[in-house]
């Protein structure tokens, strides 16, 4: 099966209203390639204004599991949906670390963006001693497992996977593309078990200080449909070279 290249680019809290405008502006879209980014919440607004002629998707950096109600600082996905919102990033290691979000509310929020009709993209991915000890697979699929368990096997179908390990977020190290490769085959294989036809159809994105120089040999993996990129996104000639090397 031959799953659509997915580049996506997480702007974190980066940016300004200018430096946005131009940014989205400058990314040359593809028609063999989704090509997404995500700003901060307060630039979803402009953002959503100047997509649909980019020939872009939108995506929200996370989302509250709540429809609505005395939860100061969030975001619902009923407020997501008033604009070009197509995605959403949930579960990155940013969230889980700093904010303290656990798998199970990792997969409320899954549950609650597939319902509001959004596409969620699944962060998973290991720290540097749990890869050292081996565990890579165990924790990748049991961060997986806490969503299968909340949304089912079938609607597993609509989320996008994104696999990041902890230790080459934002460091400037990658894992070479036969460990990338490697997770990635395990991860989908650990879905087959549940279903092949919606482990084949799942695409699974890397995640990990991917730039120009090394995208073409990852997105050459059979298994790696794309990736979502940190940095190396807020470059928008960059960003494009990324995107050629998907196609």
């Amino acid at each position: 099966m031959t799953r659509r290249k997915i580049v996506a680019g997480n702007w974190k809290m980066n940016g300004s209203l200018g430096s946005v405008v131009e940014l989205v502006k400058g990314i040359k879209s593809d028609d063999a390639v989704d090509v997404v980014v995500a700003p901060s919440f307060v630039y979803l607004a402009k953002v959503s204004e100047l997509v649909p002629q980019a020939g872009i998707k939108l995506a929200a950096q996370n989302v509250s599991e709540q429809n609505k109600g005395a939860f100061t600082g969030e975001v619902s996905l009923s407020m997501l949906n008033d604009f070009a919102v197509s995605h959403v990033i949930l579960g990155h290691s940013e969230r889980r670390a700093l904010y303290a979000e656990t798998d199970a509310m990792i997969a409320q929020k899954v549950e609650a963006t597939l319902a509001a009709g959004l596409t969620p993209i699944l962060c998973v991915g290991e720290t540097l001693e749990q890869r050292e000890d081996g565990t890579t697979l165990a924790v990748c699929n049991g961060q997986i497992d806490a969503v299968l368990q909340v949304v089912g096997t079938e609607r597993f179908a609509d989320v996008v996977v994104a696999y990041e390990p902890v230790w080459a977020i934002g460091t400037g190290k990658s894992a070479t593309s036969e460990q990338a490769q490697e997770v990635h085959k395990g991860i989908r294989n650990h879905i087959a078990q549940s279903s092949e036809t919606v482990a084949e159809k799942v695409a699974i994105l890397y995640g990990g200080s991917v730039k120009a120089s090394n995208s073409a040999e990852l997105f050459a993996q059979p298994d790696i449909d794309g990736a979502l990129i940190g940095g190396a996104s807020l470059d928008a000639q960059e960003f494009n070279s990324i995107i050629e090397n998907a196609k």
